[in-house]
């Protein structure tokens, strides 16, 4: 019989671990400055709650999750901070849209794809892994009852709006009535085709699959990919991305559809990627100045976090793998 207060505690760590992965572990902000997580981890959060709930009651996969991270990073990207459209982002002047610029969308290619990855990927994918795995036993179940979807949708909406309201405010710029459209239209063809493309029915294959440390290894260097794309070659990092992108997603489906595929390698690719967010966070400016000896700190703090979450999911999943086995084996 399943136990609610373990299903609120996956709820409570989700909330307050995606946004501590989608900004802190990356290194946007060090971790003595934590006023922000009064709206990115409704935002981050409640998003990535949102998602897994969705998909969980629909009993979909990973598919679903990403595809619905899809939509997800074009709400916060599109209109929230509105990146995909400033050519100053964040007051940085990094010209972030130059590379792969679309005059008729006024896009950045490169930027447009690269926010496609790090948000399905890091700041809703590896987050759900991760706290899964720290929940095997819930992994598969929704954590949401009655009660928790409204609230977590009106805080994921509340966060939205302020956001939204503080980037205009502090960055003085708007997207066009068009960009807005397009973005919102292409958003929800996203989330319906994460609830419209077929469930797998065959059965898992009866065939070998690499180890979750090989899996792990090769998932840490697609991500290294991805961020170090050749940006002064223009289109041809776009081209990178998304060779990076068809290997994993290609690698992800043909070994996921074995018998063999345990939780344990699902979240070898999540750690692979707090990871490597983690050690990049060592070469990534913040975008919110502080002092070099207390952002070294933060990031060997956050690193170290990293690794103790990772070990204790590897743990729980490792045992409940184990648990299951003997289920099945005593059945037999």
């Amino acid at each position: 019989m399943s136990n609610p207060q373990r299903s609120i505690l996956a709820a409570i760590t989700l909330f307050f671990l995606a946004p501590l992965v989608a900004e802190y572990l990356l290194g946007d902000f060090s971790i003595t400055f934590l006023k922000p997580l009064i709206v990115l981890a409704p935002m981050y959060g409640g998003g990535a709650l949102l998602i897994r709930e969705l998909t969980r009651r629909a009993g979909r996969g990973w598919p679903t999750i990403f595809l619905l991270g899809c939509a997800y990073c074009l709400i916060e990207e599109g209109y929230t901070t509105q990146t995909l459209f400033n050519p100053n982002a964040f007051g940085l002047h990094l010209h972030l849209l130059s590379v792969a610029w679309i005059p008729a969308l006024g896009i950045g290619a490169w930027w447009t794809l690269f926010m496609l990855n790090v948000h399905p990927f890091w700041s809703i994918g590896v987050s759900i892994a991760l706290v899964e795995g720290l929940f095997p036993s819930r992994a598969r179940t929704p954590w949401l009852g009655n009660i928790g979807i409204p609230v977590a949708a009106v805080l994921f909406a509340a966060a939205v709006y302020f956001s939204t309201v503080f980037s205009i405010r502090r960055y003085h710029f708007i997207a066009s009535a068009s960009q807005f459209t397009v973005t919102g239209v292409i958003a929800i063809l996203f989330a319906a085709a994460a609830f419209l493309i077929p469930k797998p029915k065959s059965q898992p294959r009866p065939e070998p699959v690499p180890s979750p440390w090989i899996t792990g290894l090769a998932a840490f260097f697609l991500a290294a990919a991805v961020f170090f794309a050749p940006i002064p070659l223009n289109w041809a990092a776009v081209a990178w991305i998304l060779a990076a992108d068809l290997a994993f997603l290609l690698l992800l489906w043909v070994f996921s559809r074995r018998s063999a595929w345990t939780a344990l390698h699902t979240l070898s690719i999540a750690a692979a990627g707090a990871l490597f967010y983690g050690m990049h966070a060592f070469i990534q400016g913040p975008i919110v100045p502080a002092p070099k000896g207390t952002v070294l700190a933060s990031h060997v703090l956050l690193l170290v976090l990293a690794l103790a979450v990772i070990a204790i999911a590897a743990r729980r999943t490792r045992g409940w793998i184990s648990v299951e086995s003997g289920s099945v084996a005593s059945a037999q």
